[in-house]
């Protein structure tokens, strides 16, 4: 059983995955797309290289938690004598000088809470995705390891003899570890810390109490938007669809992907969270990403994935030096999705960008200059609706016209309508409405299955897509509509595997899915709400919440069968649905009070 107990930290600009026994096992520099310094997650035939960690003799993790509200992850050791340790990891995350201060560093803390535990630290990394050894000098409080033009540096405040020589020694007092650029710090280290510690943990707490979250299922929904949060990068306003490459779908499935870029369709759905739970400053930093890194530059929202900067790399390749996740590789960099084209791109972009013309807390919110960079984006959706495309699943294979493809296309010129009104363009606003209705005609027409009447999910199939619970989300159809209703029924007999949702049942490239798709079953959480079955939801909800790990995150799949949680991690898709179900499922403050008290 595959059960990924990781905690994250990061900072926006970085991230580190850090497993139950405090290791550091995936770290990627100088970003979230960059080379994984720290590899030993998807390297099981190396378990001497790619890791950063503390070996106490005798000891053993008794507990390891988020400090409340925070992306501070502590973890604590106790020994056979009694002797206990707190090891205390974060990335800097506060405001300085007017503006947010999210260096590619992480730190860890380690702190004696009693007795003298004998301890040991392990700093291992390797460059060039795990195929060379870094050459490395010590210093008088530092090691820099370096291979070519790539370096970091660990600075410390512990003796760097033993750091360097792995020797052990008496934890008598704190230490600090300070990875990152190879450059030296004017400061000690353990002032430096305590000022970082004390900064970020303000900053998360202060970020949290911002937020609009729902009465029930609190913690799930805090402990997901500050993830959420953590798989945006604050250099660009990129949001990742997951911080790690390859580890696969389900057992030696080869479904191995990279998620490590910028899907418009995710980040829509990450963007959509956020604003429901009041954090907007996501949704105007990500508008902004679109429009330097895609309309700028003359791409199309058909592409479905976009480097999170300059530099990026999105060419699908393997890693050879790197086995896999448990030795099932490959190990790939890039991901081939990106010559496809995926119409459901024209809507997320502007079902993103939408809210900025109607919230008012928006310092500055979408004007009239802003629909008319929006509007090719609506008449590009107005000419591929009806053309086959890769779909939201991303076969690669095949092509056809599918239903969530082409209703995401109807929702792009019918909220371009919308926007066009709100900025007075009254002409443009009958145009697109006109058009959309149009399109939803024919939309309903061609994807209503000829038997029993039921929303496939491709025009004239008979094809099962989970993808169609989101219609009435989009405004579609209503959930009471008749086709609908079939169709939730459909969904339930031919998706539904031993508690949870399937994405699809016809075989792909890769054969038959072996996996839930954990996002499906929360759509369908949100359907069953929208049809007055809430009693049936919340019972699948709570299942769904008893699959995440110890510290309350998800991956993208779960295996049906053992409970077991794969793909890549943390998956936003996922985090999202379990944000957007609790607040569906929560009852009002209002009622939550009264009823309380």
């Amino acid at each position: 059983m595959a059960q990924l107990d990781l905690g994250v930290i990061g900072n926006g600009t970085i991230a580190s995955l850090i497993d139950r026994h405090g290791r550091h096992q995936w770290f990627c520099y100088p970003r979230f797309d960059g080379d994984p310094l720290f590899n030993a997650l998807v390297n099981s035939d190396a378990p001497d290289a790619g890791f950063f960690d503390l070996a106490v003799a005798d000891g053993e993790v008794v507990a390891q938690s988020y400090r409340r509200n925070t992306a501070i992850l502590e973890t604590e050791i106790a020994t056979v004598n009694g002797a206990r340790c707190r090891v205390i990891d974060f990335a800097p995350r506060f405001t300085r000088f007017g503006r947010v201060f999210c260096p590619a560093m992480i730190i860890r803390r380690i702190e004696p809470l009693s007795g003298r535990c004998c301890v040991k630290i392990r700093l291992r990394p390797t460059f060039g995705y795990g195929a060379a050894k870094p050459e490395r000098s010590v210093g008088s409080h530092h090691i820099s390891y370096r291979h070519g033009e790539a370096a970091i540096r660990v600075t410390t405040d512990m003796p760097v003899s033993y750091l360097a020589d792995e020797g052990e020694f008496l934890l008598d007092r704190p230490i600090n570890l300070i990875i990152g650029q190879d450059e030296s710090f004017p400061e000690s280290p353990n002032a430096l810390v305590a000022e970082f510690l004390t900064e970020t943990e303000t900053y998360w707490r202060d970020w949290v109490r911002g937020l609009a979250v729902p009465f029930d299922w609190q913690d799930v929904a805090i402990r997901a938007a500050i993830t959420l949060k953590l798989c945006t990068y604050e250099d660009t306003g990129a949001i990742v669809a997951a911080l790690t490459t390859s580890i696969p779908e389900a057992p030696h499935s080869g479904r191995n992907w990279d998620y490590r870029f910028c899907w418009l369709r995710d980040s829509y759905f990450t963007v959509t969270a956020l604003n429901r739970l009041g954090a907007p400053r996501t949704m105007e930093n990500y508008v902004r990403f679109i429009l330097n890194a895609v309309l700028a530059l003359g791409l199309t929202p058909d592409m479905p994935l976009y480097p999170i900067g300059p530099g990026g790399n999105l060419t699908e390749r393997e890693a050879p030096a790197l086995a896999g996740f448990k030795g099932m590789g490959p190990v790939r960099m890039g991901n081939a999705a990106a010559v496809q084209r995926q119409h459901d791109g024209f809507g997320s972009v502007i079902l993103t960008a939408a809210q900025m013309f109607y919230d008012a807390r928006l310092p500055n919110p979408g004007d009239i200059d802003l629909y008319r960079q929006l509007r090719p984006i609506g008449e590009m959706a107005l000419q591929a609706a009806l053309q086959p495309d890769a779909g939201l699943w991303e076969y690669r294979e095949r092509t056809a016209i599918h239903t969530h493809s082409a209703a995401m296309c109807w929702a792009a010129l019918h909220r371009l309508g919308l926007i066009a009104g709100r900025v007075g363009e009254a002409a443009d606003r009958e145009m697109w409405l006109g058009e959309a209705e149009d399109l939803r005609t024919t939309i309903l027409a061609r994807a209503t299955a000829a038997t029993d009447g039921w929303i496939a999910g491709a025009f004239e199939s008979e094809i099962a897509d989970a993808a169609v619970l989101l219609l009435p989300e989009l405004g579609l159809i209503k959930y009471d509509d008749p086709r609908f209703l079939r169709t939730l029924g459909v969904v339930e007999e031919r998706l539904m595997h031993n508690g949870f949702i399937i994405r699809y049942d016809e075989p792909d490239d890769f054969g038959r899915p072996e996996t839930a798709f954990l996002v499906c079953s929360l759509w369908y959480i949100d359907a069953l709400v929208a049809v007055g079955r809430k009693e049936e939801a919340e019972g699948m909800f709570r299942r769904i919440l008893e699959r995440r790990n110890h510290l309350g995150l998800l991956s993208e799949d779960v295996d049906a069968r053992d409970g077991a949680l794969w793909g890549n991690f943390p998956q936003t898709f996922s985090m999202v649905g379990m944000v957007l179900s609790a607040m569906r499922l929560s009852r009002s403050w209002e009622e939550g009070l009264w009823r309380a008290s």
